[in-house]
């Protein structure tokens, strides 16, 4: 993953598709035990493009996408080699997250690959990992199968930069978790990084970062394209089958490198994909990282990755964890305005999710269990402002849900929800189902809906309150008016606050009043 102006970040030949000896692969049994029924994805026909999706209609890409809109929430592992230096090189601390440490420290490749040896992965328990995402109330795994560093998590037969031929460990890293996953009913995917590369010679540099430092990693980028991201790509996806596919960084691609590499997307009909890969290839999702875009992105399905305390790969003394509280907020602030949630974990060497990361996902897991209603299949809040939370809804047919996630409780015990046009047929705490009073109001000025709640929060979290239409929904969006002197007050609470976006390969930026990161 990047820090500042990057986030996180042939055509085949005609033997492409098919060539590739590759080990046993991983068995692709998917429990579907905590999903919905989806309509089944058939593979596209052959538009002639590179693109597999190039010509793809609205209706199959609904398909497609059907199971990623549902499942909000999902756990992002950064795992690597990086994981031995921890954050420190040669007795010093080195600033920035801690899988760029080789080329923030200017780490010789030699000297980077000796931290191999001291990779063991010897606690390394790939169906404990599913099933903490589970229990966290995550839906889809992503894993690192290569990072910026270019080494490899599982066996490559184009280089031995990997887990295999350069660690005592020995073996395979991702097929294991692939099968856990999947076994525990999860949707598993692979970060892949197409252009950065710091070890195989040819791979692109972050030049902000002062470019290349090593002599031997100089290299032509198109032969790197060609020998290695090709090659390896065929080899996860053959192997895999992943759900997801997440590209990262695509310093120096173009639409030629690129085109090297999407056809590979065949290999798994209706894998998803991101914006990341360059090229001018906008993919299926947007990726902002870190924050949260203001006002999420109009016609873009899209996620949001970010960690729990300030680095993915792990860093030995990074305890800058954020709150159980703060997590649940982002969650649903993030989906009340139509996106998804990537949390992040970063193993050890060893292969130990540290445990202030467990006890976070275990907590944001246990809102979930009661509250997950508010969260899996819903989309975004319909109202202007909501001062006091944040809101979800589930339309249908003659009917809706509303979901209030209330982030400051009433003191009063009154919970105003100006816009609400429609009169709910029953309202109710989510957490114990008890009944709730409500009146509605209408002026001149206002209308809407005010909820009786009781005078304590039913929890130190988020409590949500569930508010069932019987109609279609009506909500009127309520905005500031003139005073009579021609003023128009805006409060603090009607602020949009937002930090940075991010544009890749042509994708777009996230609503008007995003700021661009420099």
């Amino acid at each position: 993953m990047s820090l500042n102006r990057y986030p996180c970040i042939a055509f085949l030949l005609i033997l492409g598709l098919a060539g590739c000896t590759s080990p046993k692969e991983t068995g692709h049994h998917q429990s579907t035990s905590n999903w919905p029924d989806f309509a089944s994805v058939a593979p596209l026909a052959d538009s002639g493009e590179p693109d597999p999706y190039a010509k793809e209609t609205l209706e199959q890409r609904d398909a497609r996408m059907a199971w990623w809109r549902y499942a909000k929430f999902g756990m992002f592992i950064h795992w690597g080699v990086y994981a031995v230096p921890a954050g420190t090189y040669d007795g010093e601390k080195i600033d920035g997250i801690g899988e760029w440490i080789m080329l923030r420290g200017k780490i010789p490749i030699a000297e980077y690959r000796s931290y191999a040896k001291d990779f063991n992965a010897t606690q390394y328990d790939p169906k404990a990992w599913a099933k903490l995402a589970k229990e966290a109330g995550m839906k889809h795994m992503v894993i690192t199968a290569k990072h910026h560093d270019g080494f490899a998590l599982f066996p490559s037969e184009v280089t031995d930069w990997d887990v295999v031929d350069s660690t005592p460990h020995g073996e395979d890293l991702i097929g294991p978790l692939a099968e856990a996953a999947r076994h525990e009913g999860l949707k598993f995917g692979l970060y892949y990084s197409q252009a950065q590369d710091w070890t195989h010679p040819g791979g692109s540099v972050a030049k902000w970062h002062g470019g290349e430092w090593d002599e031997s990693h100089k290299g032509d980028m198109d032969d790197y394209i060609s020998s290695i991201a090709v090659p390896q790509l065929r080899e996860i996806m053959t192997r895999y089958q992943p759900d997801v596919l997440w590209w990262d960084t695509p310093i120096d691609m173009n639409k030629e490198r690129a085109e090297k590499l999407i056809p590979l997307l065949r290999l798994k009909p209706g894998i998803i994909h991101n914006n990341r890969l360059g090229g001018g290839y906008e993919g299926d999702t947007e990726t902002p990282e870190q924050h949260i875009p203001a006002t999420g992105f109009d016609d873009r399905d899209w996620e949001v990755c970010m960690t729990m305390n300030d680095t993915w790969g792990y860093k030995s003394y990074d305890h800058n964890w954020k709150s159980t509280e703060a997590l649940v907020r982002k969650l649903c602030d993030i989906v009340s305005k139509g996106g998804n949630f990537l949390l992040n974990v970063g193993p050890t060497k060893e292969g130990l999710i540290p445990q202030p990361s467990i006890d976070r996902l275990k907590e944001v897991g246990a809102w979930m269990d009661v509250n997950g209603e508010s969260i899996y299949g819903t989309s975004a809040n319909p109202f202007a402002k909501l001062s006091w939370g944040r809101c979800t809804k589930k339309i249908r047919p003659g009917s809706a849900t509303l979901y209030f996630q209330v982030f400051d409780w009433p003191e009063n015990g009154k919970l105003r929800v100006d816009g609400l046009k429609s009169v709910p047929s029953s309202v109710s705490l989510l957490a114990n189902g008890e009944s709730l009073a409500f009146s509605t109001y209408a002026s001149d000025s206002a209308l809407g809906v005010t909820i009786e709640v009781p005078t304590e929060a039913p929890t130190d979290l988020v409590p949500v309150i569930k508010v069932e239409i019987p109609e279609d929904l009506e909500v009127v969006r309520i905005l500031p008016k003139q005073s009579k002197t021609g003023e128009i007050m805006l409060g603090a609470s009607l602020a949009l606050l937002d930090s940075r976006s991010y544009n890749y390969g042509g994708s777009k930026k996230a609503g008007s009043r995003s700021i661009s990161a420099t």
